[in-house]
C-alpha cells in the first residue's frame, strides 16, 4: 500500500495524473488515460490482495491455528 503510494504522489505519477485527466489535448489524454487507469486497477488489485492475506493471518493467529 505504501509503493502504491509513493508511485502515485512522486513528481512523474503527478505527471501521469495530470496528463491522463487533466491536459487540454485530446490524444495526451485518450494515451494515458488507459495506462493510468490500468495502473489503478493494477494498484488496486495489490492492495486488496495484500489486505485479503492480512486478515487472513490475523484471524489464523487469533484461533491459535499453527502450521
Amino acid at each position: 500500500m505504501l509503493l502504491a503510494a509513493v508511485l502515485a504522489l512522486n513528481p512523474i505519477g503527478l505527471d501521469v495524473f495530470y496528463a491522463a485527466f487533466l491536459s487540454g489535448e485530446a490524444l495526451s489524454r485518450n494515451i494515458w488515460s488507459s495506462i493510468a487507469l490500468i495502473a489503478i486497477a493494477i494498484a488496486a488489485l495489490v492492495i486488496v490482495l495484500e489486505w485479503r492475506t492480512r486478515v487472513f493471518f490475523a484471524n489464523r493467529r487469533s484461533r491459535g491455528t499453527t502450521t
